[in-house]
């Protein structure tokens, strides 16, 4: 389409009959004519008015139908019992209509010689042609829903995504498109949302500009269900927004909504607005804004039976309750340490299928780029590449090499397809899951049968084997009355010499090969104090294995001010 730059609903017509296996291969032809580049010919020139609109080429089966008519003298019962035979190629009848064809083009003054050329054309296309009426009505709801998404973009796509909401992969598919049509897909809202997804306007948009984000569907939250929401948003039109969770378990009818619904809206964000305040905040550890999630999980149950008590006691007087709604003593929310990035986007992906406040690859973008050179999009062809990215889908084959695993990576810029042989899949079979990162040594070559490329992996590893390969240390930052004693404790289960000592506790493949890499990272550390600050080496027998676990609890130990405490320091 943008190649042919249609300018009238012809076009459109031919388009979507030519968009199929077989005529596809005549688009360009199509195109070049259309815009002159190329010459249009006619078989005979009694047939330009059948032809013209298609710039000459045969698209449609009424078109080989009226030059059976024109030229052929068939009468349009006859034309229709041609284009079946053709469509069936059946070899008696279609030497049948070949000698009727020619009588008749005879009679119309053409030669035997030029009338077989015709019906030889006419043969060729009639194998694929399309039903004109068909792609007329399929190209004017092309033409309708296109202008819809040119002028009315969040309404258009909020209403394809309520029409998918059920499908995961759909949704998938439409919201990336969002994303790329400049339209904000916002985060599922207990306070605002309803079961549909629904448009909304830009709070800094002009008036008449068109709607550009969207508020995604409560109703697409798995686990949730539509009388469920119907039960929130009736609770939330008659008492007015939810002020906290409590409010929220002691409003909404719980019968309609249990504790798997209430849940998987935590995990998929839909009650962090309730905990943005300032007034609030205090639920967060280090002032993260996602924290509150695993706080709310860790509450729910204290919630409910808050609500089931509140209703107990409805109907009795107490003097503790005559102050009012403003005076009501609420529990605390029990504290549940920061997820990492990774665990809220998992999370996130249960509830929804899909990442929508972030990418999964964004928690090692900075990291792995210290030693993979190039993005997924900027791949090309060519031996021993360095790539990684997330594992976003895997299926496992069996071949002569062995059961192999086809898995696609994605780092954000693009996905890719990467192959591994049974050599490569069987010693990492363990970790090579959906949403692990990976990194691959790969070959790539050109893919003959598909036109893309075709990428083998050589040697792959995780994370934690890529920082025991490439990085020089990690590095701690810590304050001078913090007791080392502790710490030294508490890093007992990623120490690389218990690792080494209990297989139950695991390590990375890379580990196993008797190089430097096998000893773990060295620890260093940044000492602050009062007066000033000193750089600190961990004896040698401290050497820490490197997983995300072993930089998670530590940057628990050791966060105060900073958000990152810890750091993996490469050359």
């Amino acid at each position: 389409l943008r190649k042919a730059q249609p300018d009238r609903f012809e076009d459109i017509i031919a388009l979507v009959a030519l968009y199929r296996p077989g005529p596809m291969d005549l688009i360009p032809d199509f195109i070049e004519r259309k815009h002159g580049r190329q010459k249009v010919e006619y078989p005979d020139p009694r047939i330009e008015s059948v032809l013209r609109e298609t710039y000459g080429i045969m698209v449609y089966q009424e078109q080989v139908m009226q030059m059976a008519q024109m030229i052929g003298g068939y009468s349009l019962g006859g034309a229709d019992m041609l284009r079946r035979a053709m469509g069936k190629k059946k070899p008696e009848e279609m030497a049948q209509h070949r000698k009727i064809f020619s009588d008749g083009a005879k009679a119309g003054g053409i030669t035997e010689g030029k009338a077989n050329e015709i019906y030889d054309l006419m043969e060729r296309f009639a194998g694929y042609g399309f039903n004109k009426s068909h792609a007329a009505a399929y190209a004017l709801l092309a033409y309708q829903t296109a202008w819809l998404k040119a002028y009315y973009p969040a309404e258009f796509m909020a209403a394809n995504l309520s029409l998918a909401m059920d499908d995961t992969d759909k949704v998938k598919i439409l919201y990336d498109d969002c994303l790329l049509n400049q339209i904000r897909v916002f985060s599922p809202d207990i306070n605002t949302g309803v079961y549909e997804f629904t448009p909304l306007r830009a709070p800094d948009a002009v008036p008449d500009a068109p709607l550009s984000q969207i508020r995604y569907g409560l109703g697409a939250v798995r686990g949730t269900g539509e009388a469920a929401i119907a039960a929130i948003v009736k609770a939330r039109e008659s008492g007015g927004p939810f002020k906290d969770l409590f409010d929220f378990c002691a409003r909404v009818d719980r019968r309609q909504v249990n504790r798997r619904a209430i849940e998987a809206l935590m995990r998929a964000g839909a009650f962090d607005s309730l905990y943005r305040n300032a007034a609030t905040l205090s639920a967060h550890q280090n002032g993260h804004p996602y924290d509150i999630r695993a706080t709310l999980l860790a509450s729910l149950a204290r919630a409910i039976e808050a609500a089931e008590q509140a209703e107990a006691a409805l109907h009795q007087v107490s003097l503790f309750e005559m102050g009012g709604e403003e005076n009501r003593h609420l529990p605390e929310l029990v504290r549940e340490p920061t997820w990492s990035e990774k665990k809220r986007l998992q999370e996130e992906k249960t509830a929804l299928g899909l990442c929508l406040t972030g990418h999964m690859f964004d928690a090692y973008r900075e990291e792995t780029a210290h030693f993979v050179r190039q993005s997924l999009a900027k791949i090309t062809e060519g031996k021993d590449q360095l790539i990684t990215g997330i594992i976003t889908s895997a299926r496992m084959l069996t071949g002569q090499r062995g059961r192999m695993m086809i898995a696609t990576i994605d780092d954000g810029t693009a996905a890719l397809e990467i192959t591994l042989y049974s050599e490569v899949y069987e010693p990492n079979r363990a970790w090579l899951k959906e949403d692990e990162l990976l990194i691959a040594k790969v070959n790539v070559t050109p893919d003959k049968f598909s036109g893309g490329m075709r990428v083998i992996s050589e040697a792959v590893m995780d994370i934690t084997g890529a920082r025991m390969r490439f990085a020089r240390n990690l590095h701690l930052f810590i304050d001078a009355g913090i007791d080392l004693r502790s710490l030294r404790s508490q890093l007992g289960p990623y120490l690389m010499t218990n690792r080494l000592r209990d297989p139950k506790l695991g390590h990375s493949p890379v580990a196993t090969g008797g190089n430097e890499a096998m000893k773990g990272l060295r620890l260093t550390a940044a000492v602050t104090t009062s007066g000033g600050a000193c750089l600190m080496q961990f004896p040698e027998e401290l050497r820490v294995y490197p997983d995300d676990a072993c930089l998670h609890t530590l940057n628990q130990l050791l966060a105060s001010k900073q958000s990152h405490a810890v750091q993996v320091q490469y050359q």
